[in-house]
């Protein structure tokens, strides 16, 4: 089964060229089924690009998958026209009194800032808790995960010395988690953050789960069963040019950055990149669908009770 978006949505033509089954709202109203529906809460800057990347991955599902694109309430983008914003998204105001099977919760640059310091924490803490009501399951990206584990937990974030960036190895800690079925024990996800979580600051009495981390790049991926949650540390969703997309942007604008570890062949800035994190990043978002579709409720009203 193919992902309900927008006709005019950009991504869709990227996405149908890329082979991703997309599925018109008079077809998919045929279907005699009920679709999964997805929340996307766009933090980042480039929307448009972020759009594609969730949905490429969220599509690529046998089922059928509706997705919605969610802004925050009380803050205006400034890298968006606002055509865009008002065609394809709705704040979150006009949807609290909906229910999600799925809920993803994107990075956003800004995570050199106090958590409180952001001008829009007071929503996202409410929209926090309002999944623990609405929302089946919620998967938070990067600074998103790093702010759902703070609001739920008290966990904090570090500053780094430099960018914590490139393609780093990963370890598969929990083979047996639905999350992780037919992950290989060793692979790559790229990394780029100028912050972290340390994993003596995660509670233990809290049920969190440990299920990817990294020796060089530290937890990368822990489950929250008791929310309902998945934390993912770092960008699996990225496309093979963004991270040289952002030493490019860097290095223009005068902030200091090193070339992304294991990613241009050669550390040649000039060189094509390898994606070796595709397949995974399929795999995990395939894995929670699955999990998404096997245990929430049918009728989409008893989720949360």
């Amino acid at each position: 089964m193919p992902i309900k978006i927008p006709n005019d949505l950009p991504a869709r033509v990227t996405l149908e060229n890329e082979g991703v089954m997309i599925v018109t709202e008079a077809d998919a109203i045929r279907q005699d089924i009920r679709p999964l529906r997805i929340g996307l809460l766009n933090l980042m800057p480039n929307k448009v690009r972020t759009e594609t990347q969730f949905a490429r991955l969220v599509g690529a599902s046998p089922l059928q998958v509706e997705l919605s694109l969610i802004s925050i309430t009380s803050h205006t983008p400034k890298n968006t026209s606002a055509d865009h914003m008002l065609a394809f998204y709705r704040n979150w105001e006009s949807v609290k009194d909906e229910k999600f099977d799925g809920f993803l919760v994107t990075g956003a640059p800004i995570e050199l800032l106090p958590f409180e310091e952001v001008t829009y924490w007071p929503e996202l803490t409410r929209i926090f808790e309002w999944t623990q009501t609405n929302v089946h399951s919620t998967f938070c990206i990067c600074w998103g995960a790093q702010a759902a584990l703070h609001h739920f937990h008290g966990v904090p974030k570090h500053s780094l010395d430099k960018k914590a960036f490139g393609v780093f190895r990963h370890k598969n800690l929990s083979p047996a988690s639905p999350y992780l079925m037919g992950f290989s024990d060793d692979f790559s996800i790229p990394v780029s953050r100028w912050t972290e979580v340390r994993r003596a600051d995660i509670p233990e009495d809290r049920g969190l789960e440990f299920l990817m981390d990294s020796d060089e790049a530290g937890p990368c991926l822990i489950g929250d069963p008791a929310h309902r949650m998945l934390y993912m540390f770092n960008h699996i969703e990225y496309d093979t040019q963004s991270l040289g997309e952002e030493y490019d942007r860097d290095i223009k604008s005068g902030v200091p950055i090193q070339l992304p570890c294991n990613y241009f062949p050669g550390d040649d800035p000039t060189a094509t990149p390898e994606n070796r994190w595709r397949s995974q990043a399929h795999l995990l978002f395939g894995n929670w669908i699955n999990q998404v579709y096997q245990t929430t409720p049918f009728e989409i009203s008893k989720i949360g009770t």
